[in-house]
């Protein structure tokens, strides 16, 4: 029998062995892409640009994806994927979001939007036939909304009939469904009953190969300002019969077993995203340093400087809360339906508002559509975009202001911190099972972190150096605007937990978000100023390899700084005068970034070119 020395010795091999998997798959990715500025790579900037432009998906890349198995981080391990990690998949698709979001969409995550019902409350045979499509370069698509009615749908029109054979019959139409046509399957989202209420509908897995000809047709394609490669059309079901088996789940879980995976969906889709987020940044630099203005470069005009500052700022607080979302997909099942919308709502939000400052500093430049700052403007198109759909802005605010009534009275300053696991950016987690999580938060641990954390921070001395006061002072800021909202959400009126809620009550979830991410922030900083490996690649300084240049970045106090004071003054709560040397301490952390060819967010991973 193993010691505890020996197992946990045992385990952190293990998880250096899985991160060390992870690393190279990730690099294994990168280096297909190659340089983006590379003029010569039919994968660069330029083709994606040229591709976008015409509205499509560029086939070369498609190839790269398919040569690579990207379906295979949709399809979990058991059955033959490698999907096993929600954090993962994340940092994973970055690489595909960081060149084209369009792509990213468009080849991969629309497929596991539709992929997670199926692994949720599919049969072993649905779950089968669905991984070998996948893993065999396939394609699912997923059709919950109709234009009609939005993000309530519950509300939705198109029938699927129970039949006498135990089947059913599809009648009507879904719009504005991402691969539509090109799909092999369809994750279905139908009516069964006309009764009102959540047991109204159901999902169905519909297999295109399986229906009789005729009964479907493809409506004209919508095109978009953003992700224009994306084939977003429409499908028409004329008294189409499906058998029995293709329904998921049973009769009248529609509503929940879409909850249950919006919870999912919600929590990694943001962290994808980010790839976009650090490129916008990335051409900025380039253009700072390139461009010269009054004969001096960009950069040396201090308003560029503290622009560029604050969006990586922005990335690292948007990591922090992707981070906390997607560990707690695993370690804090049922907390993750609140956690999951405020990041769905937080970080597409933050991230457009971080590009439009960065468009300042780039001027006219910033419309330019081709040539090496072309890149910019499609990703400030494309980034809106992902907030639209099944997990809009307004549809996770609504899913978070009922809950904050609940949770201001018996769980932000009463319960339990969140466990250091929920930080540790390469940590391990147990396996992904969509059966555990509830669809109502009945704790809140991330928020309870907020609690005594001024306090920690002002005897911390050895940590914080000269940023204690600075430190103490926007924490203590944080846990009084914590309980500011409790007094206020603890007597939230019962019309404002309803559809009808007030302009006051969707203030309060933004305001809930923004503490998340501050909570978020500090349980990083946490975890890593006190085990800095924890943070740092296999490979790195006390081991076999060389030690990244940003290893150490993460542990100490100048970005915690930052970030607090960004969310803080989000907040409207009032600045303590911050340490002089924070800007520029991270602005030598973004320009070495930017020469030494390594990603803008916690995992500080090296890019091709």
């Amino acid at each position: 029998m193993l010691t505890p020395t020996e197992r946990k010795a045992e385990g952190e091999a293990t998880g250096a062995d899985e991160e060390l998997r992870i690393q190279h798959r990730i690099a294994d990715l990168e280096r297909r892409f190659g340089a983006p500025d590379d003029p010569g790579n039919p994968l660069g900037t330029a083709a994606l640009l040229a591709a976008d432009e015409r509205g499509e998906l560029l086939a070369e890349a498609e190839d790269v994806l398919t040569d690579f198995r990207l379906n295979a981080e949709f399809v979990p391990r058991e059955r033959g994927g490698r999907l096993d990690r929600v954090d993962t998949l994340g940092r994973v698709l970055r690489t595909v979001f960081r060149r084209d979001a369009s792509l990213g969409l468009g080849y991969g995550a629309t497929t596991f939007l539709a992929a997670v019902a199926v692994w949720a409350a599919g049969t072993e045979e649905q779950r089968r036939r669905v991984a070998e499509l996948l893993l065999n370069g396939g394609r699912l698509a997923i059709a919950y909304h109709e234009l009609a009615h939005g993000n309530d749908f519950v509300r939705n029109e198109f029938r699927a009939t129970p039949t006498a054979d135990g089947g059913f019959r599809l009648d009507g139409v879904k719009q504005v469904i991402n691969n539509v046509v090109r799909a092999e399957a369809l994750v279905l989202f139908s009516r069964t009953d006309e009764a009102a209420g959540s047991r109204s509908h159901s999902v169905l897995l519909v297999e295109k190969d399986r229906l009789p000809a005729g009964r479907l047709r493809y409506l004209p394609r919508y095109h978009t300002v953003g992700v224009r490669g994306c084939q977003n059309a429409g499908i028409e079901f004329t008294d189409c019969p499906v058998d029995g088996d293709a329904l998921v789940g049973e009769v009248g879980d529609g509503v929940e077993l879409a909850l249950r995976s919006f919870q999912i969906t919600r929590s990694v889709v943001p962290s994808m995203i980010l790839g976009g987020g650090d490129t916008a940044l990335r051409t900025a630099v380039g253009f700072a340093l390139d461009r010269q203005l009054y004969n001096r470069s960009v950069l040396e005009i201090p308003h560029a400087r503290a622009t560029l500052v604050g969006a990586f700022t922005d990335l690292l607080i948007c990591d922090c809360l992707a981070l906390a979302a997607t560990r707690a997909v695993h370690l804090l099942p049922a907390e993750t339906s609140v956690y999951a919308a405020a990041v769905k709502y937080l970080l597409p939000k933050l991230l457009t508002e971080t590009t439009y400052d960065l468009s300042v500093v780039l001027g006219a430049n910033f419309y330019v559509r081709g040539g090496e700052y072309g890149a910019f403007q499609k990703h400030v198109r494309d980034l809106p975009m992902i907030s639209l759909g099944h997990a809009g802005t307004a549809a996770c605010q609504a899913t978070i202001i009922p809950q904050l009534p609940r949770l201001a009275r018996t769980a932000w300053c009463g319960g339990t911190p969140a466990p250091d696991g929920l930080f540790r950016i390469r940590d391990p987690l147990p396996p992904l099972d969509p059966a555990r999580l509830a669809l109502v938060a009945t704790s809140d641990s991330l928020a309870c972190s907020l609690v005594g954390a001024a306090g920690e921070l002002a005897a911390d001395g050895a940590r914080t150096g000269v940023h204690r006061p600075a430190l103490t002072a926007l924490a203590g800021e944080l846990e009084a605007e914590l309980r500011a909202l409790q007094e206020e959400c603890a007597a939230m009126p019962a019309r404002d937990r309803t559809v009808l809620a007030s302009p006051r009550a969707y203030a309060g979830a933004d305001r809930y978000a923004l503490l998340l991410a501050a909570a978020a922030c500090l349980g990083v900083w946490r975890r890593q100023s006190r085990d800095p490996d924890g943070g740092r690649p296999p490979g790195s300084a006390g081991s076999a390899g060389p030690q990244p240049a940003g290893a150490g970045f993460l542990a100490g106090p100048g970005w915690l700084t930052a970030a607090l004071a960004r969310l803080v003054r989000r907040l409207g709560r009032p600045l303590p005068e911050l340490p002089s040397e924070v800007e520029g301490h991270l602005l030598d952390e973004v320009l070495a970034r930017y020469h030494e060819g390594r990603s803008y967010d916690l995992y500080d991973t090296p890019l091709a070119g």
